[in-house]
């Protein structure tokens, strides 16, 4: 592990940096937060209230509805699935306005994939 000017520049401490300040913003703007988390098998969504302790809504690719749609759960094809299917479940619950979490991860590929399904189900970010 290398450090630097005290700092540890290692890949999940690096992570962990960005995550924390994104949130930090995303606290003080008051607004629900769309969370991404993805795995090399599998993408994972879920709006928080302002607060960040409890899950308004969910959506993944594991879901029974979506896994029969999709060819595998760790594609950009399943982000879009995974994106369109939280923006309706927003919908229904009210829930338009968010502030979009990408927990530290590039937006590219299926970050970006089910941002963009989101974004055209209705979402507003």
């Amino acid at each position: 592990m290398a450090v630097r000017r005290g700092r540890s520049t290692d890949k999940r401490s690096l992570r962990r940096r960005r995550v924390l300040r994104l949130r930090r913003r995303a606290r003080a703007a008051g607004v629900c937060r769309l969370c991404v988390h993805r795995t090399p098998r599998h993408v994972y969504a879920q709006v928080l209230d302002a607060e960040g302790v409890r899950t308004l809504v969910s959506a993944s690719s594991l879901d029974k509805a979506l896994r029969d749609k999709l060819k595998g759960g760790g594609n950009i094809a399943a982000a879009g699935q995974v994106g369109g299917s939280l923006a309706r479940q927003a919908i229904a619950a009210g829930i338009r306005k968010v502030v979009f979490d990408r927990s530290g991860f590039s937006y590219h590929g299926r970050v970006r994939a089910l941002a963009d399904a989101a974004r055209a189900g209705g979402m507003e970010f």
